[in-house]
C-alpha cells in the first residue's frame, strides 16, 4: 500500500477533492442592524443589514462561492410569523437585491418561522394534551406563504427547516400553483434535535421561549426514523435532501445518499464554534481541521456542504492552485 502513497502518486489517486462548488455560505440578514455585527459565539461571522446583502454576496461571488443560504432577523415578531411572508420582509428584500446584481448566484432561503414568532417555535403553537406544542397543519399554511414570497422575490431554492409532516408536498403544490415550477425544494429532511444549534439561535435570534423542539425534530439516537424522514420527503417531491448536523451524523448521511437524489449536509453553528474555540487556544490547526471535516462530509455523500467556513475554504483552495 505504501507504494500507492508515494508523494508524487498521491494526487493522482485521491478519491475526494474539496471544491468551491461544493460549498454553500449561510448569511444572516438583520433588519435591526445599521452595520454588520459580529456574532459573539461564532467569531468571524456577522449579522448584515439588508443594505449590505448585495455587497456581501458580491464578495462571496468574487471569492468563487456560487451559492448562499439566507436567514432573516426581523424587526418585529408575532405569534403568526407575519414578517416571514411579508413581500417587503428582510429576506425578500435581500433576495431581490442579490439576484438583481448577481443573477448567477444561487440563492437559497430558509423556510421556517422560528426567527419571526414571538415564542421562537417553528410555526403556530396551541394547547395539546401534553402542553403547548407546534400545530402541524396550520403551520403548513404559513410555510406555503413564506415559500411563495421567497420564490416571488427570486429565490432559486427554498429550504423548509421546520420538520413538519407533509411540508414538502404542501410547498410543491403551492409553488406549482403560483407558477414557480422551476423553484427547487431542498428539504431539511433529516434534522436532529441537536445540542449543536446554540450559536445559531443567538445569530438568528430564534431561541424558543418554552418547551423544546423534540416533537418535530429527530432524536439523535434514531437512525431508522432519520432515514424514513428523508424517504418521505423524497416521495413528496424534494429535489435535494439534507442531513443536519453534518459531522456527528455521517452514517446517516451515507444512507440518505443511497436514496439516489442530491444530498446536502449542514455543518452547523456548534461545529463551527467548537473548531474556532479549539483553534483559538492553539489546540488544533484550524485550516487543517476544517478541510479534513469538510472532506469527510463530502466522502460520506454530500453533494453540497453548508458551512460557515465557506469563504475561508475558498481562500485556502486558491492557495493550493
Amino acid at each position: 500500500m505504501r507504494r500507492l502513497r508515494g508523494r508524487i502518486i498521491q494526487p493522482l489517486l485521491r478519491e475526494q477533492v474539496l471544491q468551491k462548488t461544493d460549498l454553500v455560505a449561510p448569511l444572516f440578514i438583520d433588519e435591526t442592524a445599521s452595520s454588520r455585527r459580529e456574532i459573539s459565539s461564532m467569531p468571524g461571522q456577522f449579522r448584515y443589514p439588508p443594505q449590505e446583502a448585495e455587497s456581501v454576496a458580491r464578495e462571496l461571488w468574487d471569492d468563487g462561492i456560487r451559492a448562499i443560504m439566507l436567514f432573516g432577523v426581523p424587526k418585529k415578531k408575532d405569534a403568526q410569523a407575519s414578517g416571514a411572508y411579508d413581500p417587503k420582509g428582510v429576506v425578500q428584500r435581500a433576495v431581490r437585491s442579490i439576484k438583481k446584481s448577481i443573477p448567477g448566484m444561487v440563492v437559497i432561503t430558509d423556510v421556517c418561522a422560528c426567527e419571526y414568532t414571538d415564542h421562537g417555535h417553528c410555526g403556530i403553537v396551541g394547547d395539546t394534551r401534553s402542553g403547548i406544542d407546534l400545530l402541524n397543519d396550520p403551520s403548513l399554511d404559513i410555510m406555503d406563504r413564506i415559500a411563495i414570497s421567497h420564490a416571488d422575490s427570486g429565490a432559486d431554492i427554498v429550504a423548509p427547516s421546520c420538520m413538519l409532516d407533509g411540508v414538502v408536498q404542501s410547498l410543491r403544490h403551492a409553488l406549482d400553483r403560483e407558477g414557480f415550477k422551476d423553484v427547487l425544494i431542498m428539504s431539511y429532511s433529516t434534522k436532529f434535535a441537536s445540542a449543536l444549534y446554540g450559536p445559531f439561535r443567538e445569530a438568528a435570534d430564534s431561541g424558543f421561549q418554552f418547551g423544546d423542539r423534540t416533537t418535530y425534530q429527530i432524536n439523535p439516537g434514531n437512525s431508522r426514523e432519520a432515514i424514513m424522514e428523508s424517504m418521505l420527503d423524497l416521495d413528496e417531491g424534494a429535489d435535494i435532501l439534507m442531513v443536519k448536523p453534518a459531522g456527528f451524523y455521517l452514517d446517516i448521511l451515507a444512507e440518505v445518499r443511497a436514496l439516489g437524489i442530491p444530498v446536502a449536509a449542514f455543518q452547523v453553528s456548534g461545529e463551527y464554534a467548537m473548531i474556532k474555540a479549539a483553534a483559538a487556544r492553539g489546540w488544533i490547526k484550524e485550516k487543517d481541521v476544517v478541510i479534513e471535516s469538510l472532506t469527510c462530509i463530502k466522502r460520506a455523500g454530500a453533494d453540497l456542504i453548508l458551512t460557515y467556513f465557506a469563504r475561508d475554504v475558498a481562500g485556502w483552495l486558491d492557495e493550493k492552485q
